[in-house]
Parts: structure tokens; C-alpha cells; sequence
């Protein structure tokens, strides 16, 4: 999930040494076939997992993003680092945000609420396209950290937001998936336009069908 260029959210996050040798890895770009699959769970005992971690995290404040899933690195594998904690800043921040930093592997969702709201998202595997999604403000989930313990929590507001959108990216959904069809119609275009690479982006991406990869 990226930030969006609306909100001013201050600096970022200071990188914690252990990240400073972890690698920037190139986000797959809308059109790659890992972003429509449904991903695999992740094993307890899967060894570049840690590396994976490390590499997910840098490569998500690399490109300014508060939420990062394992499919836009190209790996079909149910986990996501997430860090909302720049949108509780200042004023009029989310207090859901507040040291809101998860990395959460094999989450389950439940106990969605009926209230939902519409927000605008924006995602980083798709810049430049931010669409209104409507999804349930207070959720439930389950999930392993990275020290593989077993947490639950219940999440509102942004946080739940941020959460719903990344496993989204586990289930092979993505924002245009939440439009109506006559609006994916219209954003066709430029979909088309972002697998090719025809798209100005700041940070490292892999387009699907580029010419010449």
C-alpha cells in the first residue's frame, strides 16, 4: 500500500541497523501473473524467511510505502510487512497508527465488522492509480510474527485498512478488483500502460511485459 501524495506524514522511519545490509528488491508491476495468484502459506521452518523479512521492510520505506506483501516482490507466499505508524503523526493523525508495525505471516481475517467506510488507496504495484475502496472498519486477525509466535489482535481504523490491503495482495486482489467494471474500463489504459513500464516511478520495479526484459 503506498502513502499517497495528499498527506503530509513527515519523515520516515529511521532504518534499524539490522537493515542497513538488506537488499532493495524490484516491486512487480500490475500484469504479473504472482499479483493475480492466490499465495501459498509459509512454512515455520522456510530459511529465507528472515533475509526475506529484512529485505521487505527496506524495500518498502525505499519506496515510501506503509505496507509491502510478498507477491509485489515476486514471491507467492502469505506474508506482509506492514508500518502505519507515519499516519498517526501530527495532527488529525490516526491513533490506530500509533507503533502500528506488524510483520505478519499466515494471517487469517475474522470478525469483519458490518460498518464500513471508502477511502481512497493507492498501491505500489500500480503507481499513479488511487481508486475509493470500501472495506469494513474494525476487523480481527490471526497471524505469526517474525519471531513465528502466534498473535491476535483487533484492529480499527487505518490499521484495519492497511491489513485488509495487503492480504488482499494474498488472495490475488488488487484495487482495481474493488471499482465497478465500467470504471475498470476506463483505467484499462493505463493498467496496460504500467505492465509495459510506460510509467515514471521512483522506486525499482519489474514490468511483466516490457519490451526487452
Amino acid at each position: 500500500m503506498s502513502r499517497g501524495p495528499s498527506r503530509a506524514l513527515g519523515a520516515l522511519p529511521t532504518f534499524p541497523a539490522a537493515y542497513l545490509c538488506a537488499m532493495i528488491r524490484p516491486i512487480v508491476a500490475y500484469g504479473d501473473p504472482v499479483l493475480k495468484k492466490e499465495a501459498v502459506e509459509v512454512e515455520p521452518n522456510d530459511p529465507q524467511l528472515p533475509a526475506l523479512i529484512e529485505d521487505m521492510w527496506e524495500t518498502m520505506y525505499e519506496s515510501d510505502g506503509v505496507g509491502l506483501a510478498a507477491p509485489q516482490v515476486g514471491l507467492s507466499m502469505r506474508m506482509f510487512v506492514a508500518d502505519g505508524s507515519p499516519f498517526a503523526e501530527g495532527e488529525g493523525g490516526d491513533p490506530s497508527c500509533k507503533d502500528f508495525k506488524r510483520v505478519m505471516i499466515n494471517p487469517v481475517l475474522f470478525d469483519l465488522s458490518e460498518e464500513q467506510s471508502t477511502m481512497e488507496e493507492g498501491c505500489l504495484s500500480i503507481p499513479g492509480v488511487r481508486e475509493p475502496v470500501k472495506r469494513p472498519v474494525r476487523i480481527g486477525v490471526e497471524y505469526y510474527n517474525a519471531e513465528w509466535t502466534l498473535v491476535e489482535e483487533h484492529l480499527e481504523g487505518l490499521a484495519a485498512r492497511i491489513v485488509q490491503h495487503e492480504y488482499d495482495h494474498l488472495e490475488g486482489i488488487m484495487i482495481p478488483d474493488h471499482v465497478p467494471a465500467t470504471k475498470r474500463m476506463l483505467l484499462h489504459g493505463k493498467l496496460r500502460d504500467i505492465g509495459l513500464g510506460k510509467v515514471s516511478v521512483d522506486y525499482k520495479m519489474r514490468f511483466p511485459k516490457k519490451k526487452g526484459r
